[in-house]
């Protein structure tokens, strides 16, 4: 949501700068995303192991 908006926002108004920082923005949607599962996995442990 908020990630690629931002990057579409600064894409639009610095077209040359865009191709440098789209494997960026993919990694740092990457990390957003590992951070969700991984909270989910957290929550599911401690609701069905303790």
């Amino acid at each position: 949501g908020h990630v690629v908006g931002n990057f579409l926002s600064g894409a639009l108004r610095n077209p040359s700068a865009a191709g440098g920082q789209t494997a960026t923005m993919f990694i740092g949607i990457a990390f957003a995303e590992a951070l969700g599962i991984f909270s989910f996995l957290v929550a599911l442990l401690l609701m069905f192991a303790v």
